[in-house]
């Protein structure tokens, strides 16, 4: 992380001094087109290029980073062991839903990624031949079928 904010830092350094080269050869040459200014402005586009590239390996960094804290907390918050202060709070705030494993939310996780791609892959009737086909590679898994219709008369029960 420290590099990739090193290199964005030295591309933004290399931009605004390319940026101060464009602005010290037009003043020289009154304005006027030249060699000077040309070959500033090139460089100038060559480093604003390397900069929008730092600026996206950032992004990705960030998005990433992004990614694994929001399925962490999922974890941590469907196991029931978010840290200290977080913890309490979304669990008082819904009593009725119990914690589960981590194994048993990487099983429905699984389920649900099958059946993404059973629905990208099939299209209506076409889809539920697939359906039964690799609903045997989803089913072990889907005894999330059962356990979430298991959760709901328990939530409309409190």
């Amino acid at each position: 992380m420290e590099a990739t904010v090193d290199d964005l830092s030295a591309a933004y350094d290399e931009f605004v001094a390319a940026a101060a080269a464009v602005m010290e050869a037009r003043a020289q040459s009154g304005g006027e087109k030249t060699a000077a200014t040309d070959a500033a402005l090139e460089a100038f586009k060559q480093r604003w290029e390397l900069f929008r590239v730092a600026c996206d390996h950032a992004e990705e960094l960030v998005e990433s980073i992004r990614q694994r804290i929001g399925s962490e907390c999922l974890v941590d918050e469907a196991t029931g062991s978010a840290s200290s202060g977080s913890g309490p709070a979304p669990l008082a705030a819904a009593p009725g839903i119990k914690p589960i494993s981590a194994v048993r939310l990487e099983q429905m996780s699984k389920a649900v990624r099958w059946l993404v791609i059973e629905l990208q892959h099939g299209a209506g009737g076409a889809s539920a031949p697939g359906a039964a086909g690799s609903g045997g590679a989803a089913t072990p898994n889907a005894g999330a079928g059962p356990g979430p219709g298991g959760q709901h008369p328990e939530e409309g029960g409190q």
